[in-house]
């Protein structure tokens, strides 16, 4: 076996290793808050942002008011909406001014994070907690294979499709109807 498909098992055995640990009750806050919001935002930076950014499309493709923070068609979030951001180690300074200005326009705000002590979990209404390595501790001992923070961002793509896959079932989409809704100008 070549030596990247040797990294790739150990990756995978890694991957799998988070979902072991991810707490069953992690999945129903975010379920629970996306289904009852009129609007949702999502934000993330770097690579975080990148799977909030698909996480964004998914939810789209659900026929939900799914919006990423800094486009420039993102309307304002207020009562009823709900922001979700990603904050893997903890805190960004722009997550934490995110979360401070939704909350004070009376929207909802979830927290994807590997920190859930961390300052960003602390202001948000609702916490899911992905136990994967980010950059805060990417020089343990026993770190990931993985650069960085990649654990935690290819495990955060995986729970949002799984998440989207609940959601699709409980909402009474489809995948046909999913699928009307993917862009037709590729």
């Amino acid at each position: 076996m070549s030596s990247v498909i040797t990294m790739a098992h150990q990756a995978l055995d890694e991957l799998k290793g988070v979902f072991d640990r991810l707490s069953p009750s992690a999945v129903e806050p975010l379920i629970h808050e996306i289904a009852r919001a009129k609007r949702i935002a999502l934000y993330g930076v770097g690579r975080e942002g990148l799977m909030m950014k698909s996480f964004a499309m998914r939810l789209f493709h659900l026929g939900l008011d799914a919006h990423v923070v800094g486009d420039m068609t993102t309307p304002p979030l207020g009562s009823g909406d709900l922001l979700i951001a990603s904050a893997g180690p903890g805190q960004f300074s722009t997550v934490l001014a995110l979360l401070g200005a939704a909350k004070e326009a009376g929207a909802r705000t979830v927290v994807v994070t590997a920190q859930p002590l961390g300052k960003a979990a602390q202001m948000a209404d609702a916490v899911v907690h992905i136990p994967a390595q980010t950059m805060a501790d990417d020089t343990a001992e026993r770190a990931s294979i993985l650069p960085m923070g990649s654990l935690y961002e290819g495990t955060q793509f995986i729970f949002f499709e799984m998440i989207i896959l609940t959601l699709r079932d409980r909402i009474g989409e489809t995948p046909e109807t999913m699928r009307r809704r993917h862009t037709n100008l590729e």
